[in-house]
């Protein structure tokens, strides 16, 4: 087994949009390390982080974190270990256009 550490998924997506920020590849599987969450309005904002299994349509089971308050102009750092299957995907949502959201961590081929 090969496994790859990087940056697995980056996104600044619209405004109350439900957002796919990573998806593991077919035949792969992925351990998420670390989700940074960065406000970069001068106001607080909230956000909405979900892990879909097998690209399901999302549902209240899949939310980690939702509605949670940010700060204006800072960041949340979520340290995690999460383990993903082939096609699972994280999803992202922000009350503002100015939230901007990385994942790290290892695919596993």
């Amino acid at each position: 087994m090969a496994t790859s550490y990087k940056v697995l998924g980056q996104s600044a997506p619209s405004a109350t949009t439900n957002t796919d920020v990573y998806t593991v590849p077919s035949a792969r599987e992925s351990v998420i390390s670390t989700i940074v969450i960065a406000n970069r309005a001068a106001t607080a904002g909230t956000f909405r982080l979900a892990v879909r299994p097998n690209g399901e349509a999302i549902a209240d089971q899949h939310y980690l974190a939702y509605d949670v308050a940010i700060a204006a102009n800072d960041s949340t750092t979520l340290t995690l270990g999460l383990t993903l299957d082939a096609t699972d995907v994280i999803t992202f949502y922000a009350s503002s256009a100015n939230m901007s959201i990385n994942v790290s961590g290892s695919e596993i081929s």
